[in-house]
């Protein structure tokens, strides 16, 4: 987030310039033409009205929604019982996009999101260490993530599935990973920074959006970074931010200091910190799918963009003040750094969240990064749009068969 005035060579850009700088990396993930990878992005964000009416109307059924990249691109409903429903179709971002309504998902969305929450407590006992946990939308199973060495101990990924099925009372799906999940280090930030009392130690920390409450703006960062921080623009001088509060338990890492109000809302969207763009409006958590396509930066690993790949996710250990709750979102690695934590989450100018932590493997590399939705932002506070642009478009999907 940009708290004052962008220096005279920093380009902001428009909505079309940030969903094609969005696109390029579309582009070169999937191999697939520039037009092609914006055309996708805009049916991304167009159809989120029909998925949402569509896991209205299947809520008892409904194991979870995703984005399909390959052999085409389409959109999945997986269901569970096996009454079959008929392929749809959409226009949407000028394109015809297919909806496909797959059967027999082993349990619904809401029933694996229950199990995570009265049942996570049993599961972490039955284990060495606490796992990290999440549903998996595409099979309606909880999926577990345990090492390789733990898993053998309990006699295998089958006999371990079997054993926490029995606990949680829903299908479970281990997958074998050694890694760990952190919060992501008080270091790199774009930008704020501060001395850690306790240790003598300076610390820095990313910036996320701009906030507010009514009467006083803000900006986000994540809660486990300090509470006395001074934010650096890109030029190094620097703005002393006043703490408000910090939220750090449970479905919450967010943390706002007030300032200066900005001129316009915005989130640096390149590694350099020299493009901004407009935030206009906010996809929420249950508007979100599986591989839906979202971009994060911090100025540790920079901006990069990757798949969502799972929803309702509990990180492992007691990242948030003990155990997390399935409240988070995981997003697909590789990239992902220490002092990261508290940026920015987006897809064009639409704010998804604010990064939490990542999971590691063994060889240091990003497993996956988790973020906080901004569904969360402390009771009082909303998300700061930009006034300045037109409205999103008002033409919704329309369905063309049935």
């Amino acid at each position: 987030m940009v708290l004052a005035a962008a220096p005279a060579a920093a380009q902001v850009q428009t909505r079309e310039q940030a969903l094609a700088q969005d696109a390029g990396e579309y582009a070169r993930l999937y191999g697939v033409p520039q037009d092609e990878a914006l055309r996708r992005l805009h049916a991304q964000a167009d159809s989120i009205p029909v998925t949402d009416a569509i896991a209205n109307q299947y809520r008892d059924r409904l194991a979870g929604i995703s984005i399909q990249h390959r052999p085409d691109y389409r959109i999945n409903v997986y269901l569970a019982g096996s009454e079959p429903v008929a392929e749809r179709r959409i226009r949407a971002g000028g394109m015809s996009v297919p909806i496909t309504f797959r059967t027999g998902a082993k349990a619904s969305r809401e029933r694996v999101v229950w199990a995570i929450t009265y049942h996570q407590g049993a599961i972490r006992a039955a284990l060495p260490s606490p796992p990290s946990m999440g549903l998996d939308p595409r099979t309606g199973e909880l999926v577990v993530i345990a090492g390789g060495a733990v898993t053998a101990r309990q006699g295998g990924a089958a006999a371990l599935d079997a054993k926490l099925s029995a606990l949680a009372g829903v299908p479970v799906q281990v997958r074998v990973m050694d890694r760990v999940d952190v919060n992501l280090g008080l270091h790199g930030g774009s930008r704020v920074d501060g001395i850690d009392p306790a240790n003598g130690k300076r610390y820095r920390c990313t910036t996320g959006f701009a906030v507010t409450d009514g009467s006083r703006t803000g900006i986000t960062t994540a809660a486990h970074c300090l509470d006395d921080m001074t934010y650096y623009a890109p030029d190094r001088s620097t703005m002393p931010l006043s703490f408000v509060g910090q939220w750090g338990w449970g479905y919450h890492d967010v943390q706002i200091f007030a300032g200066p109000a900005p001129e316009r809302p915005l989130i640096y969207s390149d590694t350099a910190r020299k493009v901004e763009r407009p935030v206009e409006a906010q996809v929420t958590r249950p508007s979100t799918r599986a591989g839906d396509f979202v971009c994060h930066r911090g100025e540790s690993s920079g901006y990069s963009c990757a798949e969502v790949e799972l929803l309702d996710f509990a990180p492992a250990g007691d990242l948030c003040g003990g155990a997390c709750l399935p409240t988070w979102v995981a997003v697909k690695g590789p990239t992902c750094k220490g002092g990261d934590s508290g940026g920015p989450v987006f897809s064009g100018t639409s704010a998804y969240g604010v990064v939490k932590g990542a999971s590691y493997q063994t060889d240091g590399s990003c497993a996956f990064y988790f973020y906080m939705s901004l569904d969360y932002l402390p009771a009082g506070w909303k998300l700061l749009t930009d006034p300045l642009l037109v409205p999103l478009r008002g033409n919704l999907p329309q369905t063309l068969q049935r």
